[in-house]
């Protein structure tokens, strides 16, 4: 495969790398894969090895979509390490450009190009074109973000929404967030919606019930999916329902009638436990505008690499003014 010929994409979170090739001609993409970060020292590392492992391929630019706000030319990991330059990266990975957007910016894109089959719709309602979009996953950190239907395109949102506070609405939710601030001065949506938040929330249970028992996430979603312990249980379903308040606040925020999507690397691993949760009902359960909720879709997005086609518009010229973009002297 010739240097000109592709463009490389990138979906980078806190636990997952994945990549895929673009045609520049364009075409479906090819080659996705998935590292784990932690297997990688740098970001250039992670790429190195994702380019070894598709044949060595030397592509001509890249769109990188990665966990943090983009700001500037130096860029550090919400939920990793990785501390980088988007120009000394571009210079030791031969590209002659690199653009880097944020992951949930490049996932709100990707919604206009999701098909029926990408996603499963969880409870009533029907989109209506030309509004809002939104979209929110719990996976290492809690991504956050939304689209507007600008006419000629799609404008998407570079939100820091994870990281809102949290108010909850039961009492025993008050008892688990009033652990967690024993040991957090801010509880956010991540705090709770994330893999350490839904360990918080089972290590908050589980002393409410007299135990010390401390798991890891995966632990308590097998647990909790299995039916094996009660604590697990409870802890998942606190978990579904306070995503769906936050998804519900969501839509309300952005008026998003045109629906809400779920992405991240833990919903699709529940997915039965969330379609028989009360995620739905928490989604609608505000007040006056229940009605509003009532009529707004919720979708979980079924497929893997979602984002790396939302990296792929970003390439476009049509979204030069989105992310930061590094090129090499005299590159278009």
């Amino acid at each position: 495969m010739g240097r000109e010929a592709y463009s490389l994409l990138g979906d980078i979170g806190g636990t997952h790398a994945r990549f895929a090739l673009l045609a520049n001609d364009g075409g479906a993409l090819i080659e996705a894969a998935s590292l784990a970060v932690a297997g990688h020292a740098t970001i250039v590392d992670a790429v190195r090895a994702y380019l070894a492992r598709s044949g060595g391929v030397k592509p001509v630019r890249a769109a990188l979509a990665i966990a943090l706000p983009v700001h500037g030319d130096r860029l550090r990991m919400t939920n990793h390490h990785w501390d980088f330059s988007i120009a000394e990266t571009r210079e030791a990975l031969g590209l002659e450009s690199l653009k880097v957007i944020n992951d949930y910016a490049a996932l709100a894109l990707a919604l206009s190009r999701l098909s029926d089959s990408d996603c499963t719709q969880l409870g009533s309602g029907t989109g209506l074109p030309g509004y809002p979009r939104a979209v929110l996953g719990p996976g290492t950190g809690l991504g956050v973000s939304g689209v507007i239907d600008g006419g000629d395109r799609w404008l998407p949102l570079e939100s820091e929404g994870g990281h809102v506070s949290y108010g909850p609405l039961t009492a025993r939710e008050q008892r688990v967030i009033e652990i967690l601030h024993e040991t957090l001065d801010h509880v956010s949506a991540e705090a709770l919606l994330s893999g350490r938040g839904l360990a918080s929330i089972h290590a908050a249970l589980s002393r409410l019930a007299g135990a010390t028992e401390r798991l890891a996430p995966e632990q308590i979603s097998r647990l909790a999916l299995e039916r094996e312990s009660p604590i697990a249980v409870e802890a998942l379903s606190m978990f579904c329902e306070i995503l769906g308040t936050v998804a519900g606040n969501l839509a309300l925020t952005l008026g998003a009638r045109g629906g809400v999507y779920l992405g991240g690397g833990i919903a699709p691993q529940i997915r039965t436990f969330l379609q028989r949760s009360n995620f739905r009902e928490r989604f609608e359960d505000h007040g006056r505008f229940a009605a509003y909720l009532r009529e707004i879709p919720t979708y979980l997005i079924d497929t893997e690499y979602a984002a790396l086609a939302g990296a792929a518009l970003a390439l476009g010229v049509a979204y030069d003014d989105l992310g930061v973009c590094s090129r090499a002297t005299g590159a278009a």
